[in-house]
């Protein structure tokens, strides 16, 4: 397998020799993967078909299973996802090469917790590097929705909120109407614009829009992207509660509470919690870029720079965007 994809605004190129992990990361790229060629990618990953274990001698330890030296580091069983990785950050491309590894502990979870494993497997590998390097320029992992309200050419919306409150929902509603999305869960921003983190939409099961695919928690399944682009600027920040309600109500938001939700429902985020530490790892061991993204910086650079509304939805569902953006009256929301 080679082939190249985008995520996080970076242009990912993976060669992967073991048939079984290019399975995984084929499904994990939801469809998007496309022919290598020759032109250099920003990230490159390669998985290496050897169980033997990287040589780690002259090299410094950083801390338990973990070892550097100027420009690299060595991260045994990352985030436990049975993976061994030699990453190198000293040039413009982020190499990183990995060997499937994993501890008899890890091989018995992964036998029970396939659905785990596989996400453990696609973070480590396709994810997480994309985020890291990311953050190289300027840019911070959020975890928020961002969409155009109905078709390209209308508003762009991102959503903030923490998991599970119906960001998902709301994005597949709106691709259904032919809008186009970067991102229904994770994406990176800069504080003007917002690049999705490739990852499968999860749909119901059933869904009439593909949710057919890999069975995941809450009863959804993994399903492709129709109209996803890899970059949108969003012209509104809108922050969505769960209410009791029979339906949904909308008004302004004070900037300073549109960044306080965006900021928690990152933290909350599952999806991330192995993250902080991987990217701290990487930083200290390799010596590229700061310890920590700037998350609050870029969460308050958006809703300052942006109209903030709050959302907090009703017992019905099934609303759009933009009937949920309009006022008591009927008419739109100003920007």
């Amino acid at each position: 397998m080679r082939a190249v994809l985008r995520t996080a605004g970076e242009r990912a190129e993976v060669t992967c020799a073991h048939r079984w992990l290019a399975g995984v990361l084929t499904e994990g790229a939801a469809g998007q993967l496309t022919p290598a060629d020759d032109v250099r990618p920003d990230i490159r990953i390669t998985v290496e078909d050897t169980a033997a274990a990287f040589d780690t001698a002259g090299w410094d330890v950083l801390t338990r299973d973990a070892w550097r030296r100027p420009g690299q580091v060595i991260v045994r069983d990352a985030c436990s996802s049975g993976l061994d990785l030699l990453v190198t950050a000293a040039g413009p491309t982020l190499d990183i090469a990995a060997r499937w590894r994993p501890p008899m502990t890890v091989r018995a979870a992964s036998a029970v917790l396939r659905a785990r494993s596989r996400l453990l497997i696609r973070a480590v590998l396709l994810q997480y590097p994309a985020l890291w390097w990311s953050q190289q320029r300027g840019r911070a992992p959020l975890h928020a929705s961002v969409c155009t309200i109905g078709p390209a050419g209308g508003r762009t919306v991102l959503i903030a909120g923490p998991g599970g409150v119906g960001k998902s929902t709301l994005v597949n509603a709106e691709l259904a109407r032919m809008a186009q999305s970067t991102s229904d869960n994770l994406c990176v921003s800069d504080g003007r614009a917002a690049w999705g983190l490739l990852e499968p939409r999860r749909v119901p099961a059933g869904n009439r829009a593909g949710g057919h695919g890999r069975r995941m928690p809450h009863g959804r399944r993994e399903a492709p992207w129709p109209n996803r682009v890899d970059e949108l600027a969003p012209d509104l920040l809108l922050v969505l509660r769960r209410g009791n309600a029979k339906e949904a109500s909308a008004a302004p938001c004070q900037p300073d509470d549109a960044a306080r939700f965006l900021v928690a429902g990152t933290y909350m985020a599952g999806e991330l919690r192995r993250y902080w530490p991987f990217a701290a790892t990487l930083a200290l061991g390799t010596g590229v870029g700061e310890t920590h993204p700037a998350v609050e910086k870029v969460a308050r650079a958006l809703s300052a720079g942006l109209p903030c509304r709050e959302i907090i939805l009703g017992e019905r569902p099934g609303a759009s965007l933009d009937s949920l953006l309009r006022d008591g009256a009927g008419a739109e929301v100003s920007r």
